[in-house]
């Protein structure tokens, strides 16, 4: 048994996240649903958003030094820029945002939270 875990895990088990999570006996339950359109419409925006900024802001750069005309570059940039964030927020808050971390963070705190209180020992 590891003194040191099992202090940290008390220390731990105070936090009224940490409690909770324990408590309510947090799972993954919520990722053995099938995915709805909205999740997956959320996780096509945001990859999108990833495709369309760098690549394509590298591209008017490009095209702004080929035909010399810094415009294209100084004010596609940020346009483009601002609709790839645009993408990126829809997609998020189509996707479940924070649900789904936020489920995820909760076992792991209170597995690991367990882990530190029963010594570390994995069931030995």
């Amino acid at each position: 048994m590891n003194p040191l875990g099992n202090k940290v895990g008390r220390w731990l088990a105070r936090a009224k996240f940490v409690r909770r999570a324990i408590e309510e006996k947090a799972n993954l339950q919520a990722f053995r649903k099938p995915p709805t359109l909205g999740i997956f419409t959320g996780i096509f925006l945001v990859c999108f958003s990833f495709v369309i900024c760098w690549p394509a802001i590298s591209v008017l750069s490009g095209l702004s030094i080929y035909f010399r005309k810094p415009l294209i570059v100084c004010i596609g940039g940020p346009l483009l820029y601002g609709f790839s964030h645009v993408c990126f927020i829809a997609g998020m808050a189509l996707s479940g945002g924070v649900k789904y971390p936020y489920i995820f963070l909760r076992w792991c705190i209170r597995m690991g939270v367990e882990k530190l209180l029963a010594g570390g020992t994995d069931g030995e």
